[in-house]
């Protein structure tokens, strides 16, 4: 993956979290848990990434996680609660502050990578991330493979600072009402395809 080819990062978040993101930005899990947000992450993924370490830096939940493209199995996991859910857009700006990481899958696979960002997204295949089936019938080493990589994620040390979020998408009316409601001054644009909203698999 090029610089070019990244717009954006994405940060997927219940939509009630958002005025204290606005307000403390997008925090690492520790640092979070003193203002008790709401999660819809899995407890069993978040005991797999509390035992993770950034080889030459810290422990994965000392960094605020971003993704690459959220629309990834992670959101497809939880795409019922896609009306109470949205996606923050964030600067990729961002990818040039101190201590950035990007990893080239999901920052709890056995077989991740972790390079310093920038020069971390030449390992990143944006192929594999944008792709809008991860499933691959004939080939289970080949679907374990590709749901990871869809989940190619940048880490930020301790937050992300309120000014790189710019923007948010959500599901449909209901979501952007209910965001409208918390955060009226942040623009929202409907995507339903992100949210898997309007049938099919990926």
């Amino acid at each position: 993956m090029t610089r070019e080819e990244l717009a954006e990062l994405h940060y997927i978040t219940p939509i009630e979290n958002v005025p204290s993101i606005l307000e403390h930005g997008i925090l690492s899990n520790r640092r979070a848990r003193r203002f008790g947000p709401k999660s819809i992450a899995k407890q069993e993924v978040q005991d797999l990434r509390a035992k993770v370490r950034v080889p030459g830096g810290r422990p994965l939940h000392e960094y605020a996680n971003l993704y690459i493209c959220a629309r990834n199995p992670m959101m497809y996991v939880r795409r019922g609660l896609h009306s109470e859910t949205c996606v923050l857009r964030v600067s990729t700006d961002l990818l040039d502050l101190r201590g950035v990481i990007v990893t080239d899958q999901n920052a709890a696979s056995d077989y991740r990578r972790f390079m310093p960002s920038p020069d971390g997204l030449a390992m990143v295949d944006a192929s594999m991330v944008f792709a809008d089936d991860w499933r691959h019938p004939n080939d289970q080493a080949a679907f374990w493979r590709h749901r990871s990589v869809m989940c190619a994620e940048v880490l930020v040390p301790d937050s992300v600072p309120p000014g790189f979020v710019t923007g948010a998408y959500v599901s449909g009316a209901t979501a952007r009402t209910a965001l409208g409601a918390c955060a009226p001054a942040l623009p929202s644009t409907v995507n339903a395809h992100m949210f898997f909203q309007g049938g099919g698999r990926p």
